[in-house]
């Protein structure tokens, strides 16, 4: 069963709040990611731990297993990102198709244990680097392959989004 891929550019999130998950990037302070990634990773093993986590809800939604998986490299790529943004001067961001990474990863064959672990992992490490890095580089820049520029600090409101929208999309 292969899943439209989502195409929209969701820059948006960044100049009003989400109409789904509510989210208002405009109203939260970097000083509050940390905590926000936290306290989203906290959430994620009881979503695991249900007996369907692997069942999509339908043939166009990813499973519960599936948003997990997804979340969990969303920490990953994110760190990654932050890292080259505080090593290099204006990095360009190599492309990441989520949707393909999915199908490729067999995100839904995943071991639900396995995937909570390493999200847990992946959250801490994240959150750890947002939490680390001074004021002064808060503003160092970094550019996606489609030519959205952010800061330091907009690059962790936009990323903050994605784990607490899909929280919401599984009921978590």
């Amino acid at each position: 069963m292969t899943i439209t891929p989502d195409t929209k550019n969701w820059t948006w999130v960044l100049e009003r709040p989400c109409a789904d998950c509510g989210f208002d990037s405009g109203a939260v302070e970097y000083d509050e990611i940390p905590g926000l990634v936290r306290a989203n990773a906290a959430a994620w093993p009881a979503v695991m731990a249900r007996p369907d986590v692997a069942v999509r809800p339908d043939e166009q939604t990813w499973s519960a297993l599936e948003y997990s998986a997804h979340v969990r490299d969303v920490f990953r790529i994110f760190l990654e990102r932050l890292e080259l943004m505080l090593a290099q001067d204006d990095p360009h961001f190599a492309n990441w198709d989520q949707d393909e990474t999915a199908v490729a990863e067999r995100y839904g064959e995943q071991d639900p244990a396995t995937v909570a672990a390493e999200l847990g992992a992946a959250a801490a490490a994240v959150a750890d680097a947002f939490e680390t890095v001074p004021l002064a580089d808060r503003g160092r820049r970094g550019l996606r392959s489609d030519g959205s520029a952010f800061t330091v600090d907009s690059l962790a409101r936009y990323f903050v989004h994605d784990p607490i929208h899909h929280l919401y999309d599984v009921g978590g």
